[in-house]
């Protein structure tokens, strides 16, 4: 019987940061408009981490039952280890999605933006044909641009539509940061799985660019969104608060671009998460306040 703190582990918590940034700043662009709303913001966040926990189980399903996690460094798997039976992982995983388009409906009705459940469903069809069905486009190397869209400018954009009605230029150049950061987060998850994913013929962007192009690129996606963020400072002066996180960046660029590779990946991983949610959070704090 699979154990609650591996079904926690299966969830991926270090991957949740990609689901509570977005709606941080796009709360903070509906608060520099004057249209922040709480109960909408708190219902966005449900959305987000129930889709990118649906997402997590969905990928341990998909992966499993093809035997590309049979041999992987990182997280528990559970399909490919047998911990929990491939029907209970993709339960798990609609459960979530489940979970995610009733939040979504809850939103929309309050909105009034009835349009938005075509996004919805966009959003959870991207969501399990990631890795999932017959041809994934995850396996194609286009998970960084389903990333870029759904986690970054879907989401942030989605959460301040929701609540401000509007969508000043600030939430979009916040939108398109977040979704780098987002995909730097995928990117170093899959540069650490470049090895097995390419003798199990996943073809992630990681292993078309080759791992010297896929540490440039990440280093370019964790230090952008920085510069990104003080742009909005032309409109709200507090939006420099993310040049605090310059050095981790640049830090974090230097590690992968120096050669870590594997287990030592990892806390890579980890760090750029938290980096996405603190940027998430002074960005949005920076607009609010501006």
């Amino acid at each position: 019987m699979t154990t609650p703190s591996e079904w926690m582990a299966g969830a991926r918590p270090r991957t949740l940061p990609a689901a509570a940034a977005p709606v941080l700043v796009g709360t903070g662009a509906a608060a520099q408009v004057g249209g922040a709303q709480l109960g909408r913001a708190l219902l966005a966040l449900g959305v987000a981490l129930a889709l990118q926990v649906g997402v997590n189980f969905a990928n341990d399903y998909s992966d499993g039952i093809r035997g590309t996690d049979v041999d992987r460094v990182g997280p528990m798997r559970l399909t490919a280890s047998g911990a929990a039976r491939p029907g209970q992982v993709k339960a798990a995983a609609f459960a979530a999605f489940g979970v995610a388009g009733l939040l979504g409906l809850w939103l929309v009705v309050l909105s009034g933006q009835y349009w938005l459940l075509a996004v919805g469903a966009l959003c959870i069809l991207a969501a399990w044909y990631y890795t999932g069905g017959r041809n994934p486009y995850g396996y194609r190397g286009l998970g960084e641009v389903g990333v870029f869209v759904f986690f970054g400018l879907v989401a942030v954009l989605g959460t301040t539509y929701t609540q401000a009605g509007e969508l000043p230029w600030t939430a979009w150049v916040g939108a398109v940061a977040v979704g780098l950061l987002a995909c730097a987060l995928l990117m170093v998850n899959n540069l650490r799985d470049v090895p097995t994913d390419a003798l199990a013929g996943k073809r992630t962007l990681a292993v078309r660019l080759g791992e010297q192009r896929a540490r440039r690129l990440y280093g370019f996606l964790v230090v952008a969104p920085i510069a990104l963020g003080m742009a909005c400072a032309v409109e709200a002066i507090w939006s420099l608060l993310v040049t605090i996180l310059l050095l981790p960046a640049v830090i974090l660029a230097v590690i992968v671009q120096l050669g870590a590779r594997g287990r030592a990946l990892v806390p890579v991983l980890a760090t750029t998460g938290l980096l996405e949610l603190a940027f998430g959070f002074l960005l949005g704090l920076g607009l609010a306040l501006g």
